[in-house]
């Protein structure tokens, strides 16, 4: 009956009639191993993560004010606790709500028109074969991306929210009354979105692009063999192809749902669309800075994060039901 050889590289003394002592590598020393073969990598990443730790997990820890009644000389330590109070004054709030209600309008119209739009505009142009149109409309969308909401708003005001505006002259040389569109509760958050849109969707075309450039050529090359129509080669190639991207984006646009962009919101809306414009980092704001009420806010911002934990993992399980992938597990 054959016996198996012992193996050179996990035993001492194999050969010389000794008993055999097995090469156990601590966990220590592997990772330390890793390090010194892939040192350049993990120094490239180490800005990144000192980042992280310093901008977004070191502040977790001032979020116990949301449990205190928090006073600044006292420190957060200091501070008396006062349980779920700050809590139950947020949900009682008449307010909250309105505010509520606005935020999940507000981020699901984005949701709903700015991803399907970035991924109509990535198909476009990936079917353009016209290398200096393509790189012109390119740039054209994404340059709004790098212009900040304070300009966007400048045009805005250019535009719609005066009688005088480009907008409003054809509509009074038609015999109709002048809008002022950025402070009509009617039209606030049609043009709220709709900003949003122009000013994000050619950055998040660039993303669509990027996947569909990975997909390999002979598919379609094969697939015009057997006579695909270019609309059935996008149905059947390019859309599938960015799928996996396309619900990466999702994900992560739907755990910031209860956020819909404070930054565009706050210089844009007035109090004639409060109604219908203020949203709950608004509010805060409001309420947690300018009213010093901090324990409310980081309440809020408490409440906020969990959600969207919530909405990010559970949607991720339903991802991986329906699909097989998902971007957590």
């Amino acid at each position: 009956m054959a016996t198996k050889a012992p193996q050179l590289d996990q035993f001492d003394g194999a050969m010389t009639g000794s008993a055999p002592v097995v090469r156990r590598d601590s966990a220590l020393s592997r990772a330390w191993r890793e390090f010194r073969t892939q040192r350049v990598l993990y120094l490239m990443v180490l800005p990144g993560v000192l980042y992280f730790l310093v901008f977004r997990y070191y502040p977790m820890y001032g979020a116990i004010i949301a449990f205190k009644e928090y006073r600044v000389l006292d420190g957060i330590l200091g501070s008396p606790w006062v349980g779920l109070h700050h809590f139950r004054a947020v949900f009682n709030s008449t307010y909250f709500p309105s505010i509520v209600e606005n935020t999940l309008l507000i981020s699901l119209y984005r949701f709903s028109f700015g991803i399907p739009v970035g991924i109509a505009l990535a198909l476009m142009l990936n079917e353009v074969r016209i290398g200096w149109f393509k790189q012109g409309v390119q740039t054209v969308t994404y340059l709004p991306h790098f212009l900040s909401w304070v300009i966007v708003f400048g045009v805005l005001q250019v535009l719609l929210g005066t009688p005088n505006g480009l907008i409003n002259q054809p509509l009074v040389a038609a015999g109709g009354n002048p809008i002022n569109f950025l402070a009509d509760p009617n039209w606030f958050r049609t043009v709220l979105v709709a900003s949003g849109m122009w000013k994000e969707v050619g950055w998040s075309a660039i993303i669509y692009l990027a996947a569909l450039a990975s997909i390999s050529n002979e598919l379609y090359e094969a697939a015009s063999v057997d006579g695909a129509s270019r609309l059935r080669r996008v149905w059947d190639i390019s859309l599938p192809g960015i799928l996996p991207v396309v619900l990466l984006v999702s994900l992560l646009n739907l755990g910031n749902l209860l956020s819909a962009g404070f930054e565009q919101v706050f210089i844009m809306y007035n109090p004639a669309v409060y109604g219908v414009g203020d949203i709950i980092d608004t509010w805060v704001y409001r309420t947690g800075i300018q009213n010093f009420g901090y324990s409310v806010g980081a309440a809020v911002g408490l409440f906020k994060g969990v959600v969207g934990m919530v909405l990010i993992v559970g949607c991720n399980w339903l991802a991986r039901k329906t699909t097989g992938k998902g971007i957590i597990w």
